[in-house]
């Protein structure tokens, strides 16, 4: 895959550790996707509307002399925030290059936290596949050590990006994530074959109190697919609410809504249709399931605990020595 365009600009990192004082190098990538419902990326249909988005890649000063290992950062329903940005230098710190994928700018949207539809998830998943073919081409990145982490709508997509059938549908030849890391992703929905997942490494960090996207649902999947066999993990954070590793959040706040309502319960039969298994009817954004107060708040413990769990991962599978 062709970027159109690229740019480059040389920036001195602005963390204390010796390492982050280094240059850092930043390239921004446009490239060419395609807008797909999420039915259409359920039934395989690859060609939908036209669209152009961009990323940002930072590459660490030793990428100048060797190819690096490198991590695709995937927003949430806000579009890139200081929580990509914060996981950018800390991970170029470690020398992994970082690429925050945006896939809202280039489709002319700016949040989806109010309205979902804007944008189906799943199409972000087909945009970290494009996303995944460009930096395996990057001269200065490793191929095989290319991970993926977002955080709600980008834990998704950072979780089902695993799924064998969407990567035999829709990921490109000879490719393949390293790792999948994943922010209290919402596990509502059971897809069809959703047990059949990359032999690579799974890790889902999630707070027991979050009542946007339940811990509950999460174990129940992360249990199915340890009875497959997968390398799967699941860290809870007692009391830690949705979005506990953003800084931006630095208040609790409440969604108002109909309250009572129980979490959604969803599965794709046949293949393309999402039914809420409640009413045995077609999913909308309507559904009740859906309504009720929604808490958010960034936990500062939980967030440093996580934090260092990510990195200490990476390095284990990207063959990274400590930073002293």
């Amino acid at each position: 895959m062709k970027a159109l365009l690229l740019v480059v600009i040389w920036v001195a990192g602005g963390a204390t550790e010796s390492r982050a004082a280094e240059p850092v190098k930043t390239e921004l990538h446009v490239f060419h996707t395609t807008t797909l419902t999420d039915e259409q990326f359920l039934t395989g249909v690859r060609e939908g509307e036209p669209a152009t988005i961009a990323g940002e890649l930072r590459l660490p000063a030793a990428a100048n002399a060797r190819r690096v290992p490198a991590v695709i950062l995937v927003h949430g329903s806000e579009g890139p925030n200081a929580r990509d940005a914060r996981w950018s230098r800390e991970l170029n710190d470690l020398g992994i290059a970082t690429f925050l994928l945006d896939s809202f700018t280039g489709r002319g949207i700016v949040s989806t936290v109010s309205e979902q539809n804007r944008l189906g998830e799943l199409t972000m998943i087909n945009d970290a596949y494009r996303a995944l073919d460009l930096l395996s081409r990057h001269p200065r990145i490793d191929g095989t050590r290319i991970g993926i982490l977002g955080g709600s709508r980008g834990g998704v997509v950072a979780l089902y990006a695993s799924l064998t059938r969407f990567q035999r549908m829709h990921a490109p030849p000879d490719t393949a994530f390293a790792i999948y890391l994943s922010y209290y992703p919402p596990c509502p929905k059971t897809y069809i074959d959703d047990e059949d997942v990359a032999a690579r490494p799974i890790r889902i960090f999630h707070g027991t109190a979050d009542d946007v996207a339940p811990i509950e649902q999460c174990r129940a999947y992360v249990e199915r697919l340890r009875q497959a066999g997968h390398d799967v993990e699941l860290a809870e954070y007692a009391g830690a609410h949705h979005g506990f590793d953003n800084p931006a959040v630095l208040l609790t706040r409440v969604a108002e809504g109909q309250a009572g309502a129980s979490p959604c319960a969803l599965y794709e039969q046949p293949a393309g249709r999402i039914v809420n298994r409640d009413t045995g009817l077609p999913f909308t954004r309507a559904d009740r399931c859906l309504k009720g107060r929604r808490t958010v708040g960034y936990d500062a413990a939980a967030s440093a605990r996580a934090a260092a769990a990510v990195k200490a991962i990476l390095q284990r599978a990207f063959g990274i020595e400590s930073v002293p």
